[in-house]
């Protein structure tokens, strides 16, 4: 016996007990639309799934459950027409409840016909996939994460050997450089050449370090600080870097939070984005900083690849340059990637700032729009710290003294050169090859002023294990570390341990001068301030 060929009364019953069975479902919003999109029918589910009563939407078009964007769009009619000619819709989005919140919902849409196959209007099914699309994003962004973490980690890998051995080359060939040009003075042709070599060798530490910042392995000397009382201050090196037809304009808001930077890499970052968007604007234009507290909450996290919700420090830096298109900002950040003529940048300036605010547990953003300029923000994580006293600050003078240094430094030419400026600067100089022999150096009792070691040589004893047994021996020794590359073995997470000190390779004479010179006065103050 066919459905139509039943009693009325045994119809009804079963209609009765089919809608039973609907109300009782809470897990689907099911209902009933008409030929046109309006509700009929309503069950249970969908009252608790988008909130309505069954008297508050029956006679309402289905089209209410939908955002303004989808509205615009007039996805709902495109749907019900997929699911006439089709023979179902079905699709993943957001809708909205009766409070105005949102929910991923999967929805199936499939028309209903009677047993004479006239069309009677639509079957609709929503599921609530909210959990389930918030686990899926968070996997494609913990994947995301990872991937990007390879690739970082081989780039650092990468350019921290290549970084070691080429820096010291560098310093081997700056040495020599500037200890030959006290032997030329006067000869101009001669001094020429010296200062374009010294020149090349500058850029050539230069790329050295970018490339270490973008593999964020660069030993960054953070503390605790307010970017504000920094940033105001560098508005006329700025205004004298881009040029009087560059207006620079800073807005700082009150109440600024700290953050744990190191202040040299945040200056080199700033002056980097304005550099750029002063070419942006073509050397006309407004350049707008601002500084200001910022919460980046769980939904921003959530769809960001290695952000972390939580409260941060922003420094903005925006242009009312020529702006980008979307496929340029997606590889703005890309090493090597410039829209710069041919020799006019090695398009590392934004990954290297790129590296050092993700090496520094920050985030960078990026806004720009095609004639409309171009707005980047680095976030800098809070910190809860107080501003620490500022280091001994000494005249950019170059001056020598009559201490003694023991210099322990695996390569020999490096070595030498190191030796032979020492000298020249009016130090007594002793020498080790490696962390053992400069211990024994330390052992014989012999008087040693300062320690300047190498941070990676071959043997066994590592040069900060070197550095404590000679502080054991030698209470009042002053320590400073040099290296082209420092692996780890004088940070934690990126930074400089505390109390480390450290000469990047290759230096110069004057900056080795200079910093033996802090360091020697700061080891003072630190020994004044904290007797035994």
């Amino acid at each position: 016996m066919t459905s139509q060929n039943l009693p009325d009364d045994k119809k009804w019953m079963d209609l009765q007990r089919f809608q039973l069975l609907v109300d009782a479902i809470t897990d689907y919003a099911i209902c009933m639309l008409d030929e046109e999109g309006y509700v009929n029918n309503w069950n249970a589910g969908a009252q608790r799934i988008k909130g309505y009563r069954q008297d508050e939407v029956i006679g309402t078009h289905f089209s209410r459950f939908y955002t303004q964007e989808d509205q615009h769009s007039e996805l709902p009619q495109l749907a019900l027409l997929i699911a006439r000619t089709e023979g179902r819709f079905e699709q993943e989005g957001w809708r909205v409840r009766k409070d105005g919140s949102q929910f991923r919902a999967h929805v199936v849409i499939d028309p209903i016909y009677n047993a004479f196959n006239e069309f009677l209007g639509y079957a609709k099914i929503t599921r609530d996939v909210t959990k389930k699309h918030e686990a899926d994003v968070a996997l494609k962004k913990n994947e995301q994460a990872l991937q990007q973490a390879q690739t970082i980690e081989t780039i650092g890998k990468l350019t921290g050997g290549i970084a070691h051995d080429f820096n010291n080359l560098l310093q081997i060939i700056s040495g020599n450089l500037q200890l030959l040009s006290a032997e030329i003075a006067g000869n101009t042709h001669a001094e020429r050449r010296v200062t374009n070599a010294l020149a090349g060798v500058r850029r050539g530490a230069k790329l050295a370090s970018n490339l270490l910042s973008f593999g964020r392995r660069q030993a960054l000397n953070s503390k605790v600080t307010n970017i504000g009382h920094f940033v105001v201050d560098m508005e006329d090196i700025l205004q004298r870097s881009l040029g009087e037809t560059i207006e620079v304009k800073t807005i700082l808001s009150d109440d600024l939070w700290n953050t744990f930077v190191d202040v040299a890499q945040v200056e080199n970052a700033l002056l980097n984005l304005a550099v750029n968007a002063r070419d942006a604007m073509g050397s006309v234009g407004k350049l707008t900083i601002e500084i200001s507290n910022a919460v980046l909450d769980e939904n921003y996290a959530s769809t960001h690849v290695e952000v972390n919700a939580g409260e941060y420090v922003m420094l903005s830096v925006s242009d009312v340059g020529s702006g980008m298109p979307s496929e340029v900002v997606s590889k703005a950040f890309d090493p090597f990637f410039s829209t710069k003529p041919e020799g006019k940048g090695t398009g590392l300036g934004l990954s290297t700032v790129y590296g050092f605010v993700k090496q520094s547990g920050g985030h960078v953003n990026i806004h720009s729009e095609l004639g409309c300029g171009t707005t980047i923000k680095l976030y800098f994580p809070r910190s809860t710290g107080q501003e620490g006293q500022l280091e001994v600050q000494l005249q950019e003078e170059v001056v020598g003294g009559t201490e003694t240094v023991l210099v322990a430094e695996d390569d020999e030419l490096v070595r030498a050169t190191a030796i032979e400026i020492l000298t020249a600067l009016g130090y007594t100089v002793l020498h080790a090859a490696d962390a053992e022999s400069a211990l024994s150096v330390i052992e014989t009792g012999v008087k040693i002023d300062l320690l300047f070691t190498d941070v990676v040589m071959p043997g066994p004893l590592r040069s900060p294990d070197l550095a404590l047994k000679a502080r054991e021996r030698l209470p009042d020794l002053a320590v400073l570390f040099t290296s082209g590359y420092t692996q780890n073995a004088v940070l934690h997470v990126g930074r400089l341990d505390t109390g480390v000190e450290l000469l990047s390779k290759p230096y110069s004479r004057e900056a080795l001068a200079l910093k033996i010179r802090s360091v020697m006065a700061n080891n003072k103050l630190h020994r004044t301030s904290h007797p035994l």
